[in-house]
């Protein structure tokens, strides 16, 4: 359980940021527009937002089982990953300085935060959604992707397989950071690092958008490279994480593109939606009815 005073702090930095950046990106005129638009935009992105919730509860359920899974299949790449680059890690470390430090101990947790969330508010004040449907499917494929890589694969992280070497900076630099992290992740899910791949998701999109928002490019781009190198920097991910986790946001988004790609009208997550809740709605009304005939043939 994450403490009621940490969970006010994230709420407050992150609304702070998320407040500035609309007014100053996003645009007041934007903000009217979408205050009358949000009940019909709500139903449209409906499938999509669902569809997200649905993997990220599937997700919290496979993150609580899946480490006994990992040990009973035993795919412990942490040796492997260590061959291939070494101290690399110790290395970036060693370069640092208390201020650095502490910059991307705030960029790790709250800067991560805001470079997720504000991308909704953005694309959700567009008059085109589909960045936004994009957006929410590519972030379920991270997700979905990430986390059948944490069952699949035992890996530590470079603080823990060599900890003479390399310190754990967020957690020592902020103790009580590990009460937020601990409650979505564990020491051996590290490959591939979703910091990385969802940070990617979100830069590749502000490039898309960037005639729109270019303001958001110029500041999507420099936070999500500090959110990557703060993975490393801070000992939890290996540069090969970073790696593999650039490959899952790039084919994320891919994935999204390919199951919304139709033409620009009806999409395949919009129909297969439709077709359950169609299929739903008859059975209710085959259920009223044979409960009213039911009713009927009593009296």
């Amino acid at each position: 359980m994450i403490p009621t005073d940490l969970l006010l702090r994230l709420t407050f930095i992150v609304g702070a940021l998320l407040a500035l950046s609309a007014v100053t990106i996003v645009g007041r005129q934007r903000l009217r527009r979408l205050r009358g638009r949000l009940r019909g935009r709500a139903r449209t992105l409906s499938p999509y937002v669902g569809m997200l919730v649905l993997v990220l509860g599937v997700n919290s359920v496979a993150r609580d089982m899946g480490t006994a899974l990992s040990w009973v299949l035993d795919w412990n790449i942490t040796g492997a990953i260590y061959a291939i680059e070494g101290e690399f890690v110790a290395t970036l470390q060693a370069a640092g300085s208390p201020a650095v430090t502490t910059f991307l101990s705030a960029i790790y947790v709250y800067g991560y935060v805001f470079l997720l969330v504000f991308p909704i508010l953005a694309y959700l004040a567009l008059d085109d959604l589909e960045p936004l449907r994009h957006l929410f499917l590519a972030y379920a494929f991270n997700y979905a992707i990430g986390v059948a890589c944490y069952v699949l694969f035992i890996a530590y992280g470079p603080r823990n397989l060599m900890p003479e070497l390399v310190d754990s900076l967020l957690y020592a630099n902020w103790p009580r950071s590990q009460l937020l992290t601990s409650a979505v992740n564990s020491n051996t899910n590290v490959f591939p690092s979703l910091h990385t791949s969802l940070s990617v998701t979100v830069v590749l999109l502000a490039y898309r958008t960037r005639r729109t928002y270019p303001a958001w490019l110029a500041l999507s781009v420099p936070l999500a490279a500090s959110v990557v190198v703060s993975t490393m920097y801070l000992g939890i991910h290996w540069g090969v994480d970073v790696v593999g986790g650039v490959v899952l946001g790039i084919g994320s988004l891919y994935l999204a593109d390919y199951l919304t790609d139709d033409g620009g009208r009806q999409r395949w997550l919009e129909r297969t939606a439709g077709r359950v809740v169609a299929a739903v709605r008859t059975r209710v009304q085959q259920w009223h009815a044979r409960l009213t005939d039911s009713h009927s043939r009593e009296s």
